[in-house]
């Protein structure tokens, strides 16, 4: 048995709205591993990024008569598969929070406290340095590091030119650099 090719957007579209099994099969076979990897990176637990994945596969499922995919399949799955493992894993912190704790207080140092604190912290600065990118900017930054798509799937996607991806991707990881190195300063002279 020789490996298929992937299938084309329009063609995905075109079996969408012919054989809409045949459609959700195709797709699952064609992007399961790479989104079952990419929930794997938010999740770090295999079956819990299993799980959302076949949680993003029912959704289109549900909602195939009415789904209007605007970039590519991979990338609307992509960004699908990273909204559902950052909503999970919001859930799982609340789910800790309402948790009774005192059982485990006592084997916390106030060290490890402190830790935590400085790791909640810095992961809302550095949401907020990506918020403070251009819109563009922080579109094609997601695109790249969050959904894994070449410079050439984004100017595809966007429609525009792979100078004008490779440039804002410059502007973005220079933005962000600064923006951060103030913030890990600033971390270090609070220490």
């Amino acid at each position: 048995m020789g490996t298929t090719l992937p299938i084309s957007d329009q063609e995905l579209h075109l079996l969408l709205k012919a054989n809409e099994a045949k459609f959700m099969e195709t797709l699952f076979k064609q992007y399961y591993g790479l989104l079952c990897r990419t929930a794997v990176r938010f999740t770090k637990d295999t079956e819990a990024a299993e799980d959302l994945v076949q949680e993003v596969f029912c959704k289109i499922w549900q909602n195939r008569e009415v789904l209007e995919v605007s970039t590519s399949y991979k990338a609307y799955l992509v960004r699908s598969v990273t909204n559902q493992a950052l909503n999970y894993i919001e859930k799982q912190k609340r789910l800790v929070l309402t948790e009774d704790t005192t059982s485990f207080e006592s084997s916390f140092s106030a060290n490890t406290t402190m830790e935590t604190m400085e790791g909640t912290e810095m992961e809302t600065r550095v949401q907020k340095a990506l918020q403070a990118l251009p819109p563009q900017c922080r579109l094609i930054f997601e695109m790249s590091r969050f959904e894994e798509l070449t410079y050439k799937e984004i100017a595809e996607s966007l429609d525009l030119s792979p100078k004008t991806v490779e440039n804002q991707m410059g502007k973005a990881l220079r933005i962000l650099r600064e923006k951060l190195l103030l913030i890990l300063i600033t971390f270090f002279i609070l220490l």
